[in-house]
């Protein structure tokens, strides 16, 4: 990981907060092409109880339709937490390159026990590799561990007080 992938993950994070900020869990998302442009970017989205609008699927979508397959395969997304099993699954079908992300599948998961949330998830929580395993991934960052970390505290307090202010 070198200083452009984390310019693009502290993007990451500053579109998780707008997600947090607008009543949502804190995961925000950025696609590069192979030259360096931001090509799209965006945060979750499931506040409405839509829980497919994560930004790693409207990214892949919006790749689908925007990007041809070679620009695909040479793009790079960059996100606040690994991948979901569904935004895995996507990113694999659509041929999007890299991943690079700033929080592990199994640090989310060590989080949510430690901010007591013990239900299970009607997903299992699985690593990128699990589900796609010829896309090349790189993260955790530490870098941005810790700020990863207390968006995702603060969603925790949120939601057993009501509203984030």
């Amino acid at each position: 990981m070198d200083e452009r992938d984390l310019t693009h993950l502290r993007r990451c994070v500053q579109l998780a907060r707008e997600a947090l900020d607008s009543g949502d869990e804190p995961f925000g998302s950025v696609l590069v092409d192979a030259y360096g442009v931001v090509r799209a970017e965006d945060r979750n989205r499931t506040a409405d109880g839509d829980q497919t609008r994560h930004p790693e699927l409207e990214l892949a979508r919006w790749a689908a339709t925007h990007l041809s397959p070679e620009e695909r395969a040479g793009a790079t997304v960059y996100t606040s937490g690994e991948h979901c099993p569904m935004c895995s699954a996507a990113h694999g079908w659509v041929g999007l390159g890299r991943i690079v992300y700033i929080a592990s599948t199994e640090q989310l998961v060590a989080w949510r026990r430690e901010f007591g949330f013990t239900g299970a998830s009607p997903v299992n929580p699985l690593p990128v590799k699990a589900i796609a395993p010829g896309v090349v991934v790189a993260g955790p960052a530490p870098e941005l561990e810790d700020e990863i970390h207390e968006l995702h505290r603060r969603h925790a307090e949120a939601s057993r007080q009501g509203p984030i202010t």
